[in-house]
């Protein structure tokens, strides 16, 4: 039999040890769920919180029972001792962690077992032709490692000189996390921080078996203690809309929308995302993005690597 003791001692293991999980899709499930748990204060759940805790956030027994799970059952799945539990037990768990629409799909991802190969998105004709037409836009494509592989000029000179190699690692994340110059690019850095690392968690749930991105984990676990401490939160993100803030050293700060657009890499696959930035017409932003877009070349095509 378990003893109270027993599974709070569990649940002190080095948060660094959490990057060993890539590749491994039970160890990955149990060390979601693990993080997520400790994410949950007790009274936020309508359990009795205070007092003195050996644990952070719920114990296993206490998320088990809002699961409406057996605590061996749950325990094993966080010891990724079973394998594939039923929509329904993924559901509760999901209420009971107050999972959001991104970390629930990221849960399903992980309990479904292995993923497939990852994607052999190519940067298509047409691409290059709608990141040419969006001249007044600013736009970069990604793959699902985060590598910058098109853009148009002006999404070139916004975040910090993607045409130039010598200038910046055309990696987002280890442009984040291993380039000081990020810090002036985005002045919201640890907003830009958590998202690239919640996009990583969800591109190495869906590809475990991709080793270039478990590499790249690997790199900026070892290099970055700033990747280890938001890796350990078990931030999860996948693109969407919205607003951000980017410095150029000309134009200054700008606040500006932005949108992705997915790109498939095979119909019902993940391909290529497109970030498009743009402003609202006479706003400053605007301006400034009028005066930084070049002019307009005879015959231009975005840049790819």
């Amino acid at each position: 039999m378990r003893t109270e003791d027993t599974a709070d001692t569990e649940d002190t293991e080095d948060v660094d040890s959490r990057i060993d999980e890539i590749g491994d899709t039970r160890r990955a499930l149990g060390g979601f769920l693990r993080v997520r748990r400790e994410r949950v204060a007790p009274e936020h759940v309508g359990l009795a919180g205070g007092g003195r805790r050996r644990v952070r956030g719920l114990r296993r027994e206490e998320l088990a029972q809002l699961a409406g799970i057996s605590v061996d059952y749950y325990v094993r799945l966080e010891q990724g001792r079973a394998t594939q539990p039923s929509p329904e037990v993924l559901d509760a768990l999901a209420k009971a962690l107050c999972l959001d629409a991104a970390e629930r799909r990221h849960l399903a991802t992980l309990a479904g077992g292995r993923g497939g190969p990852a994607p052999e998105a190519r940067v298509s004709r047409q691409l290059r032709r709608i990141l040419d037409g969006m001249h007044g836009l600013p736009a970069f494509a990604t793959n699902h490692r985060l590598d910058v592989v098109a853009w148009n000029d002006l999404g070139a000179e916004l975040v910090g000189g993607l045409a130039d190699p010598p200038r910046r690692d055309r990696n987002q994340a280890r442009f984040i996390f291993l380039d000081p110059a990020s810090r002036d690019v985005f002045p919201e850095w640890e907003d830009r921080a958590a998202e690239t690392v919640g996009q990583l968690r969800v591109s190495a749930g869906r590809y475990p078996d991709d080793a270039e991105l478990a590499a790249l984990i690997t790199e900026l676990s070892a290099l970055s203690a700033d990747f280890r401490r938001i890796w350990a939160t078990g931030e999860v993100v996948m693109c969407g809309a919205g607003r951000k803030r980017l410095r150029h050293p000309e134009a200054g700060t700008l606040t500006l929308d932005y949108e992705t657009l997915h790109v498939p890499a095979a119909p019902g696959e993940t391909g290529l995302v497109v970030h498009v930035f743009g402003a609202e017409e006479g706003s400053r932003e605007a301006e400034a993005l009028a005066q930084l877009a070049p002019p307009v070349p005879e015959v231009a095509g975005p840049r790819a690597r």
